[in-house]
């Protein structure tokens, strides 16, 4: 059986901060990251959707974590095709433009290209440390099943190489009928690992919850069942506790993944107050309760 390991897609969300699951005396950047590692194995960064990282903060978060703590990257929204905010691009890259958000298409080539080598070489710090896991991309709604989309998935693996990247789809087609079997057959024709993901049903986003490994590693993301899933508040949107006879069903499941891989990756996204800490740690029990024989996601007491 492979490694698994547990954690959550945010350490500094302000409804975490507000909710008390930091100790008062852990009250700076470096003490809640250094708390957070010493609770979970893993941690998925967020906020480099929103904006690209820079090479000193990376390198702040390898030197405040201990060896074998990993950091899963989601990547920077233009890179995976979602609009994107002028004001998130480095100043020199910012095309000439009365728009508030633009999409590859509107920058120049080779600003285009800037953006891809400066989001990957901000990572050389985790990378240097052995703490980088996977690069996330998430792919917008709109990202269908197609043989450009394909092609798509193949040409963002390659700019990433070495690093390993992990594919989320939000558009069913990609699950529909036969359409199943089709894209999970690419997915291990070219050693894609897929994210799993447990989510709201019934929306034009909605992914089913299809438990399956295409690769040596792999990832299975919670975004909860909200009722308020197309809500643009995101604490609305991820605000959803779950249950213990809800992470009782997936265990099993997680660990069945970790029978056909090297490492699965598991991160609760329900990022309100102290929801995803809170489930993660369940979930970590549950993991624990169901096998003697594995320290499931490295947890020290």
């Amino acid at each position: 059986m492979g490694e698994i390991k547990v954690g959550t897609a945010s350490w500094t969300d302000r409804t975490l901060l507000e909710s008390g699951w930091y100790p008062d005396e852990v009250s700076t950047p470096e003490q809640r990251l250094g708390y957070y590692a010493r609770q979970f194995p893993l941690v998925e960064v967020d906020a480099t959707y929103y904006a690209p990282p820079n090479e000193q903060t990376t390198r702040l978060w390898a030197q405040r974590t201990p060896a074998g703590f990993t950091f899963n990257v989601k990547a920077f929204s233009l890179l995976t095709g979602h609009p994107t905010k002028v004001t998130a691009l480095p100043k020199d890259l910012r095309p000439e433009t009365g728009k508030a958000s633009v999409y590859p298409r509107d920058l120049p080539a080779q600003a285009y290209e800037d953006v891809w080598s400066r989001f990957l070489t901000a990572l050389d710090p985790l990378v240097d440390a052995g703490k980088l896991g996977l690069l996330l991309f998430q792919f917008p709604p709109w990202f269908t099943i197609r043989r450009s989309n394909k092609q798509t998935l193949l040409e963002v693996a390659s700019r990433c190489k070495p690093l390993r990247i992990a594919v989320e789809f939000r558009h069913a087609s990609w699950f529909d009928g036969d359409n199943e079997r089709e894209t999970l057959d690419f997915l291990r024709a070219h050693d894609l690992p897929y994210v799993v993901v447990d989510m709201p049903q019934g929306h034009r986003s909605s992914i089913p919850p299809v438990v399956e490994a295409t690769s040596d590693l792999a990832a299975v993301r919670f975004h909860g069942h909200s009722d308020r899933w197309t809500s643009k508040d995101i604490h609305e949107k991820f605000g959803y506790l779950y249950a213990e006879k809800e992470l009782r069903t997936w265990a099993p499941k997680v660990r069945a993944l970790a029978e056909r891989t090297a490492q699965t990756h598991v991160l609760m996204n329900n990022c309100y107050q102290d929801y995803a800490q809170r489930n993660a740690a369940e979930l970590i029990g549950l993991l624990n309760s169901q096998s003697t024989e594995q320290a499931v996601g490295q947890v020290r007491a």
